[in-house]
């Protein structure tokens, strides 16, 4: 029993004994709160009660307690919405679709203001608008209005801050509370919050900004655009660093930060922890706290060993480097390293909470783009490491199709946000995020075409689509009224024999009417006679004649065999995206006179087939007509033999591709035919052997003068033009010529497929 009492009261005692340590300082912290609730109201825990909060970093590096508060996403919201009083906007309810019915999507720019100069960014925004095949200089017929007033930077304390934009604004007749209008805007807000306000209502107007908050974006409505610096490029722009179907060598670094480290104020709590997954071997983060004018002011005792590591790391050699890039938000969500890692194939990383990200309605990131917290940062190491080989190479390909596609030129980002809205308008006819996300991307996929994959030459392998087996004989005849040449009979005919020709379409470009019906061959196929306005560019009009997927595009003086005609087809069934021919001329760079040219001599390398006879898919039709902009369609009605140059620079765009060349009898390049032209001077023809596609057109006519220089000068003029309208040299330059089984070999002619080929 007195041993049963012991146990008891040792019991009693250690239980006191426990609650006195353990829960006596836990009462000890209630008692010292208690005696604090008079001195006033303030924000806990406090960086600088450090007895109570334990310290995992500097006190330096933490948010001082005369930094500006942070708001929160409540008072951000109200705030934009003080501003702008449509924050529900929808395009069913702020935008008026029967603007669009009469004319399509047209889109008008603003004249600029007198006295208001634009920004060298928004004078490049406003020319890509001007560039593109929807703008129209009639406002009555646009569907959507661009302001002529500089809009990109809304921050008051820059230079190119526009003011009394809302007294200009209003004053607009077209202005219509902003209805139906788009702004652009990359900067917006100022020290120390960098909120969304604009310092103008922009009322039921939509718009494309940079650094959007996932808060005050207006889904379906707004449109997120990259940050990019006035130094992007107008058109084309620098390419990507990984090549197409390429695997990237090993890289040095597996993750890489180097940037700015903002000391106070908004977006320094993210770059200052940053420093802590810096291992100097395969993670590398290098901060530099030289930024602004009173750095030394607010610096910490990190400075000095951060500034001398900054520099001992070169920017661009640690971008090309590294698989994985930091993309931490600055002042504001969006950053220009974004387009940067895009570049260079480095994974983005983005440590930006709330940013909604370029073009998400379209693109989607979770394919090219690692999206992380700013508050599970330091597990960002961990994560990246988790990814396996494939998934990083496929990650890095896409990083290289939607830098090409959608960010490598303000073209491409004004495009892509036109392209857009006008999905918006008609959602039966939109493009599906599969398009977007492919190659060869949205841009260059027309909904107004099909909106079903396999009507597109460029899916076909994806989805296990086939070419139809049939094709469409395109035609083009300049002959005289009345009667027809004799080349343009034997050619219908050995067209009309292939077992894969579904039906011929002339296509009469003379001024006098075609001959009648009695006049022309009987075939086995429909012959189809369209009249034609006798521009060269119409010979690409997306006819609706034409029905199958395959065209093979001849001029009336081509001679081919049926055999060649068979075996070309097959070959292009094989490469439906590509251009397949017989005749072909090669480009080159002249730089004695720095410019490009071309020849047609037989040499190794070829980059353009003329569709004086080749098989293209008719879906380059619609693309010709209705992509290009007017301006490069009446360039090439204007210049002789320019249409085919422009066919075959606007399908390498496409591509990335060369053409191909088939098996071609030795006399296509000895036989020089001349077209009879439907009068001399005709506007739309071509003169005498201009169009031929065995006549060399590399040198002009011996005793032709002037005249015969300045029409051959034409075609080179023309492949300058376009190279300087797309920015960049769209041709691909191949070594490849496809020929049939057994040909040329010493065998028994019986175990050959097309015997005839060979024959001279």
């Amino acid at each position: 029993m007195q041993t049963r009492k012991k146990y008891i009261f040792l019991t009693f005692l250690a239980s006191w004994l426990l609650l006195f340590f353990f829960g006596g300082d836990q009462l000890r912290r209630l008692a010292f709160f208690s005696g604090r609730k008079s001195d006033g109201r303030r924000n806990w825990p406090r960086w600088t009660d450090r007895s109570l909060l334990k310290s995992f970093a500097d006190p330096e590096e933490l948010q001082r307690d005369g930094d500006p508060p942070l708001l929160s996403p409540r008072e951000r919201r109200a705030a934009w919405l003080s501003a702008h009083g449509s924050g529900s906007c929808r395009m069913e309810t702020c935008f008026d679709f029967s603007r669009c019915e009469r004319h399509g999507f047209k889109v008008f720019t603003y004249p600029q203001q007198r006295g208001q100069p634009v920004s060298e960014t928004y004078g490049k925004i406003l020319r890509s608008i001007e560039r593109s095949r929807y703008h129209t200089p009639r406002p009555e017929e646009a569907c959507l209005f661009i302001l002529g007033i500089d809009t990109l930077d809304r921050d008051r304390l820059s230079g190119h801050f526009v003011r009394h934009v809302d007294e200009t604004i209003r004053g607009f007749p077209l202005w219509n509370g902003g209805r139906n209008h788009l702004i652009f805007n990359l900067y917006s807000g100022t020290w120390p919050g960098y909120t969304g306000d604009l310092g103008f209502d922009i009322g039921q107007a939509m718009l494309a900004r940079a650094s959007f908050d996932s808060q005050s974006f207006r889904p379906g409505f707004d449109i997120s655009i990259p940050l990019f610096s006035k130094e992007h490029p107008q058109r084309a722009g620098d390419g990507g660093r990984l090549q197409r179907h390429s695997v990237p060598p090993k890289k040095k670094y597996l993750l890489v930060f180097k940037g700015k480290r903002y000391l106070t104020g908004i977006g320094s709590g993210t770059r200052n922890a940053l420093h802590h997954i810096h291992n100097g071997k395969d993670i590398i983060s290098l901060t530099t706290c030289k930024h602004g004018k009173d750095w030394e002011r607010h610096k910490d005792t990190r400075c000095d060993k951060d500034n001398v590591d900054y520099e001992r790391f070169d920017y661009q050699e640690l971008l090309h480097n590294s698989t994985f890039c930091i993309v931490p938000r600055g002042r504001r969500l969006g950053s220009f390293r974004f387009l940067e890692a895009l570049q260079a194939a480095c994974i983005p990383v983005l440590l930006s909470d709330g940013w909604e990200l370029p073009f998400a309605e379209a693109i989607d990131w979770g394919r090219a783009a690692v999206v992380g917290s700013e508050r599970l940062l330091l597990q960002i190491p961990s994560a990246v490491r988790c990814i396996q080989p494939e998934r990083v190479l496929a990650f890095q390909q896409q990083t290289q199709f939607l830098w090409d596609a959608y960010f490598s030129s303000v073209d491409k980002i004004v495009h892509t946000t036109l392209e857009i809205i006008r999905d918006r308008l008609s959602p039966h006819r939109s493009r599906s995020r599969f398009l977007w996300n492919t190659l060869p991307g949205g841009l260059l996929v027309l909904p107004d075409f099909s909106t079903h994959l396999a009507d597109f030459p460029f899916y076909y392998l994806q989805h296990g689509y086939s070419p139809s087996k049939k094709f469409t004989a395109f035609i083009r005849a300049v002959s005289q009224g009345g009667s027809l040449s004799q080349p343009i009979l034997r050619l219908i005919q050995a067209v009309s024999a292939s077992q894969h020709c579904a039906q011929i379409v002339v296509l009469w470009s003379c001024e006098k009417p075609p001959p009648p019906s009695g006049r022309w061959p009987q075939t086995t196929v429909p012959l189809t006679i369209i009249q034609g306005r006798r521009k060269l560019s119409e010979r690409f009009f997306p006819f609706e004649a034409v029905r199958t997927d395959a065209v093979l595009s001849l001029d009336e003086d081509t001679v081919l065999s049926t055999s060649e005609v068979d075996f070309a087809f097959l070959v292009w069934r094989s490469f439906p995206e590509r251009i397949v021919g017989f005749p072909t001329l090669s480009h080159f760079w002249d730089p004695e006179q720095g410019r490009w040219g071309y020849t047609s001599k037989w040499t190794n390398e070829l980059s353009i087939v003329l569709t004086a006879a080749a098989f293209y898919h008719r879906y380059y039709h619609s693309l010709f007509t209705k992509y290009l902009p007017a301006g490069l369609r009446e360039l090439v009605d204007g210049l002789a033999a320019c249409e085919d140059i422009l066919m075959n620079v606007l399908v390498a765009a496409v591509t990335k591709l060369p053409p191909i060349k088939v098996t071609q009898r030795k006399q296509h390049k000895e036989v020089v035919a001349q077209q009879a032209e439907c009068r001399d001077g005709a506007a739309g023809t071509a003169p005498p052997g201009q169009r031929s596609p065995s006549a060399p057109r590399s040198a002009p006519a011996k005793g032709s003068g002037s005249a015969g220089s300045r029409r051959f000068s034409q075609p080179q003029d023309c492949l300058n033009q376009l190279a300087d309208w797309f920015g960049y040299m769209p041709l691909v330059s191949s070594q490849l010529r496809l020929d049939p089984v057994l040909f040329k070999d010493q065998v028994s002619v019986l175990r050959k497929k097309y015997p005839s080929l060979e024959k001279p």
